[in-house]
């Protein structure tokens, strides 16, 4: 190969390297009619999110409960716990968050979260405050929330949430 050639590609590889490097999303939002920001939609979730790029990282799914904790599970651990529905999303955003962030991230990488709450009418108002705190005013991942029995955790918990994160290369 000669010098002009190595130059070249060498050039291009710097290039690529560079336009990877971008601090923009791996994502595009996807809005349907009436549901975009700028239309005044207050909605807790983003129809869809298209991947561009990025690394994915999946969360498994994440409760109140302290990690680590006794398999199988001791309830005695969990009796100093608040079980409101806003302090159980208050740790696990925090944990979220510090997961994301062990993956190299950040929150607003998320691009897609399951919520597994008991008593959705009871709890959901409450869980979705916490949860849009740690998004920000501008940030709403794709979300589906199904309502469940109990957690197999301790039947004082109300919430578990998986999450799936994309996180630029």
């Amino acid at each position: 190969m000669n010098q002009h050639n190595a130059v070249l590609i060498a050039s291009f590889a710097l290039f690529i390297n560079l336009a990877s490097c971008s601090n923009e999303p791996s994502f595009d939002y996807i809005y349907l009619p009436g549901t975009e920001p700028a239309a005044g939609a207050n909605m807790p979730f983003t129809s869809a999110i298209k991947v561009r790029s990025g690394n994915i990282v999946f969360l498994s799914g994440i409760t109140a409960a302290p990690v680590p904790h006794s398999h199988p599970h001791v309830p005695a651990e969990f009796d100093g716990l608040d079980f409101s529905a806003a302090a159980q999303a208050e740790s696990i955003m925090a944990r979220m968050q510090q997961t994301i962030e062990a993956a190299g991230g950040k929150m607003t990488d998320v691009v897609r979260v399951t919520k597994f709450v008991v008593d959705v009418g009871a709890n959901q108002d409450a869980i979705n405050i916490v949860m849009n705190r740690y998004w920000g005013d501008n940030h709403r991942p794709a979300s589906t929330t199904v309502e469940i029995v109990r957690l197999a955790t301790d039947p004082r918990f109300i919430l578990e949430i998986e999450a799936v994160a994309v996180i630029p290369n």
